[in-house]
């Protein structure tokens, strides 16, 4: 049998905001120190102390928000701490992730020129868990007031005389762990408290994101939107995909029978259940839509490769991290009326990163070719696609063999993403286009695929997974017909 899918070309339904396509950095591991911040001083080639060949790969997937200072790690995060000349800055410990001494050298400054120079959004999170309304309210009005005031002046005093353009204000993370262990009516009413004091100066208008849940705490979700859904612009969601279980053992990033691989995508797919269920309490209290939901951490989380620093999470990407990656931004799109931003974790060697890198090398992993491949969906219009599939088989289970998006651009280009979940069988792909003339219209594809589940890159062979033409794909009258290998991500455009 075939995969069958019939693409409605002039049924556009939601846009795709970029912001589904948006990271994480935050101060664990080698995220940041080493691997996007070297110093001035550094013989690793840099601009103004972020690596050149990280800010260039960066740049190529046009990042289009990026979040920080964390995670667990912004809420013992004090800002004071990180701005000035460095060599005065005070030297912390980074209690969460590994017991490293953290000398700010990374501030507020060196955050907002990185978003700069890559064209990102910032998007900072704020310390609820262990800092104080105050500390909060400065950092707002030291970053985007444009006037006189001490935090103003201070921020002049410190080389920056504009104020910044800051849209995206996180308020808390992870409250109901890290973030101060709280029940969701406690954290309720502090984020009330706080957000009061997150304010407009001039004509900056922040986007404030309240602490959500974690996985299916659907109580969260329902006391957070009944007690604070009109002072909130969007609500947070985590879920992170792992064959084992996150205390007893994770299971390897490389390293993994044909079991986990099944488990792992299995586990990647549910993220589409958590986004209706959580839509559903969130479209009680605001059926317009208005509030996003901001799924600011998702994505792969194995046992660190061995003989690092366990506390720095530091994980290999192979193209099973691949097809996680095309599976839920898939999935993102079909939601996109509610889904307004998300946030892989993480951006650099922490997680299931884009970039690695070790020393002066660096290496792109499977899983930034995604984000490449798929960016020609960045802000275009989701398009009604219905589809039979096979199933992919394991043992007694079954998931569906292929996942399919479709978007049309602003140019009127009609973008196809596609993933083969099945690690031994190839699908046949019969793609019927309504509402296009095929026949006057220019095909390309691009694909990755690899010959084993743990295929991956390393400094080595940098290059042993990556992109190519996609040319097992031709047209009979208005539909495609198309052999997708086994464990594949490819991405069909058509215009």
């Amino acid at each position: 049998m075939n995969n069958k899918v019939v693409i409605n070309t002039d049924i556009e339904k939601s846009k795709i905001n970029k912001n589904i396509y948006g990271h994480f950095a935050e101060h664990l591991g080698r995220g940041i120190y080493e691997g996007i911040w070297v110093g001035e001083d550094s013989p690793i080639p840099n601009t103004n102390g972020i690596r050149n060949d990280v800010l260039e790969a960066l740049k190529n997937i046009q990042v289009p928000v990026l979040r920080w200072p964390g995670g667990c790690f912004a809420d013992e995060y004090h800002w004071k701490d990180g701005i000035g000349p460095r060599e005065n800055r005070k030297r912390m410990v980074n209690t969460h992730w590994g017991g490293v001494v953290e000398n700010n050298h990374f501030g507020t400054h060196e955050f907002m020129m990185l978003c700069d120079m890559i064209g990102a959004e910032p998007y900072i999170c704020g310390n609820v868990g262990s800092g104080t309304v105050q500390e909060m309210s400065e950092w707002v009005e030291y970053m985007t007031f444009d006037g006189e005031s001490p935090m103003a002046n201070w921020r002049k005093e410190n080389g920056q005389q504009e104020p910044w353009k800051l849209k995206y204000f996180g308020v808390g993370n992870e409250n109901w762990g890290c973030g101060g262990n709280m029940r969701p009516e406690y954290y309720a009413d502090l984020y009330r408290r706080y957000q009061t004091y997150v304010r407009n100066y001039g004509d900056n208008k922040l986007y404030k994101i309240a602490g959500g849940a974690n996985v299916d705490d659907y109580r969260w979700t329902e006391v957070l939107m009944k007690n604070a859904h009109w002072m909130m612009d969007g609500l947070s969601l985590h879920y992170y995909t792992m064959p084992g279980e996150f205390w007893t053992g994770k299971g390897s990033a490389t390293d993994f029978p044909e079991e986990e691989w099944f488990i792992t995508l299995q586990r990647a797919l549910h993220m589409n259940t958590l986004i209706t269920r959580h839509s559903a309490i969130m479209d009680q209290y605001d059926p317009e839509k208005r509030i996003g939901m901001i799924i600011d951490e998702w994505g792969t989380w194995f046992d660190p490769e061995p003989g690092t620093n366990p506390g720095f999470l530091y994980q290999q990407n192979t193209i099973r991290d691949a097809l996680v990656a095309g599976l839920h931004f898939n999935i993102f799109h079909e939601h996109a009326d509610r889904v307004h931003m998300t946030n892989i974790a993480q951006t650099v060697n922490v997680l299931q990163a884009m970039i690695l890198t070790e020393g002066e090398k660096m290496l792109l992993t499977p899983t930034y070719h995604v984000f490449d491949m798929f960016k020609v969906h960045h802000d275009a219009s989701l398009l009604q696609v219905d589809g039979q599939f096979d199933q992919y088989q394991f043992g007694d289970e079954s998931l569906p063999q292929v996942s399919v998006s479709a978007s049309k651009d602003k140019d009127g280009k009609v973008h196809i993403s596609l993933c083969n979940l099945d690690h031994k069988n190839e699908a046949d792909l019969n793609l019927e286009l309504r509402g296009f003339d095929l026949s006057a219209s220019k095909m390309s594809g691009k694909i990755l695929t690899a010959d084993k589940m743990d295929a991956h890159n390393t400094f080595d062979q940098p290059e042993h997974v990556k992109p190519v033409t996609w040319t097992d794909v031709k047209t009979e009258g208005q539909a495609i017909s198309a052999k997708l290998p086994a464990m594949s991500v490819a991405v069909l455009t058509l215009e």
